[in-house]
């Protein structure tokens, strides 16, 4: 149409001619002369040009279905063009790739363009009433190594108060643990709380809305006494509050967290939730803009359910000792007492550490590690191991990772027959007496330069021995004259007692 405007001007208001006008505008000349000769200014109409018949005609119903069939697939599973390029050729298809590659890219714009015919509803939610809870996957510098982080996200569906915690799994003693952190934060418990289907919380899909839960999901829920609710499948909208606030994230707080380095994931929460908090202040609520965040938030936090203590919310296992005193969780070994070799334990995961619960009743808390085909030993789990094995001093593993003052011991004593003996004896006296005794005993012993365990365990006794008391006798006798030092008197006797051997 704009073509057709500058020559009717060109032609009918300024006279040139047909031949010039078409020459300036790029076009025919008969494309002119058809033009004009329209009595009124009409749209052209192109006819449709029918394209000649491909090789890809008979495959294309073929591909189309391979190609929706993929849409509903999750990404990493979905197949290249390639790959559909080569089970067309097994089918018969003899013609080259390009077809293929641009059938497909067409279809796949057709498909991203074409008009959505359902709506959304928009929601409300009154004070005090629900909650929203997702996962999203970052990426963050912790401990000097780039490591991906599951962030939960839990967000008051009223006020909009938020909240994230980072993890390096999505398991479920993280999910119980983002509970407890996000209904402290919030000061309370709103009545429901909506979910997507998530493995951790879902057992199996049913039809419409029911779902088979998990029993320690249902023993969280049951704790905090709200509701659980979770969304139809493909339904994120039904969650959409926490879905945005995933996005909005993103752009905010997640981009300083990506920026910055961090030494441990504990720090990185502690700045997370300060960052939240302090983000209430500066949004402006979508409902009320004239209120913030942290203003709604106020009003809805009395209407909070009471926040009950913690839930504990660790998940337990049993789990076999080996031979070498270790247990194996998630790709990482941990040393455990040696007197449970061979003995079934019972193993409570908790995000930062693992409980593990002997038979005998005793208890260890190990530090939990995230890495991969680590062994984290524990010395003091093998003391009473070298007492039978002494020998083992020399090259065990996790004497290694003893303290400075007993490696320097132990070097001292291996020099001279029987000296793992005596190293084991020291080692015992840790269980008796302390760790902390046993390395001051050890760092005096080793200054004296007595390196023996009879001199370690007497300098512990005399640690250990209490400070006599201060004996004060009170009596009424009174001095009238009172001492004086006299040295003179001590050379009359000496001279007294030279005179008597002469």
């Amino acid at each position: 149409m704009g073509t057709l405007s500058k020559l009717r001007r060109l032609v009918l208001r300024d006279g040139l001619s047909v031949r010039q006008a078409s020459l300036r505008l790029g076009i025919s000349r008969n494309t002119a002369t058809k033009w004009l000769s329209e009595p009124e200014m009409v749209e052209p109409q192109y006819p449709v040009r029918q394209s000649a018949a491909s090789v890809l005609d008979p495959y294309k119903e073929q591909l189309v279905t391979w190609l929706k069939a993929d849409s509903h697939r999750n990404k990493r599973e979905r197949r290249g063009v390639k790959a559909l390029y080569e089970a067309l050729r097994a089918m018969g298809y003899g013609g080259s790739s390009t077809p293929v590659y641009r059938f497909a890219r067409r279809w796949k714009h057709e498909q991203s363009h074409a008009p959505k015919n359902v709506g959304f509803v928009p929601l409300h939610f009154e004070l005090g009433e629900a909650f929203q809870f997702d996962w999203s996957c970052e990426y963050a510098f912790i401990g000097g190594l780039r490591r991906r982080l599951e962030v939960a996200h839990i967000k008051l569906a009223a006020s909009r108060a938020f909240l994230l915690v980072a993890y390096f799994t999505q398991t479920h003693e993280m999910l119980f643990d983002a509970h407890a952190r996000g209904f402290a934060v919030f000061g309370g418990v709103p009545k429901r709380g909506i979910y997507d289907n998530m493995k951790t919380a879902v057992h199996k899909i049913g039809k419409g809305k029911q779902r088979s839960v998990n029993a320690r999901f249902e023993a969280m829920t049951g704790h905090y006494l709200f509701d659980p609710e979770f969304c139809n499948r493909a339904a994120g909208w039904e969650k959409g509050i926490v879905e945005k606030n995933v996005q909005d994230r993103r752009r905010g707080v997640v981009r300083e967290v990506t920026e910055r380095r961090w030494s441990s994931l504990a720090e990185l929460n502690d700045w997370l939730q300060r960052a939240c908090q302090d983000a209430w202040q500066e949004l402006a609520h979508p409902e009320w803009p004239e209120l913030s965040i942290a203003d709604v938030w106020q009003d809805e936090a009395s209407r909070l359910m009471p926040c009950p203590k913690p839930f504990d919310g660790y998940v337990e296992q049993p789990i076999r000792v080996t031979s070498t005193s270790l247990i194996q969780y998630q790709r990482n070994r941990y040393s455990v007492p040696c007197e449970w070799v061979h003995g079934v334990v019972s193993l409570r995961v908790y995000p930062e550490y693992l409980l593990v619960v002997g038979l005998d009743g005793r208890s260890v808390r190990l530090e939990r590690h995230f890495g991969r085909d680590q062994t984290i030993y524990d010395w003091q789990h093998y003391t009473a191991l070298v007492e039978r094995k002494p020998g083992a001093l020399r090259n065990g593993a996790p004497f290694r990772e003893m303290p400075q003052p007993l490696l320097e011991l132990q070097r001292q004593l291996l020099k001279h027959p029987g000296g793992d003996r005596v190293m084991a004896q020291v080692l015992l006296a840790v269980n008796l007496h302390g760790l902390e005794e046993v390395l001051v005993a050890t760092e005096l012993a080793l200054q004296a330069g007595r390196v023996s365990a009879e001199h370690v365990l007497n300098v512990i006794a005399r640690l250990k021995e209490p400070a006599p008391a201060r004996l004060e006798i009170s009596t009424p006798l009174q001095l009238n004259t009172p001492a004086l030092a006299n040295l003179e008197r001590y050379d009359a006797l000496r001279d007294e007692q030279e005179a008597r051997h002469e």
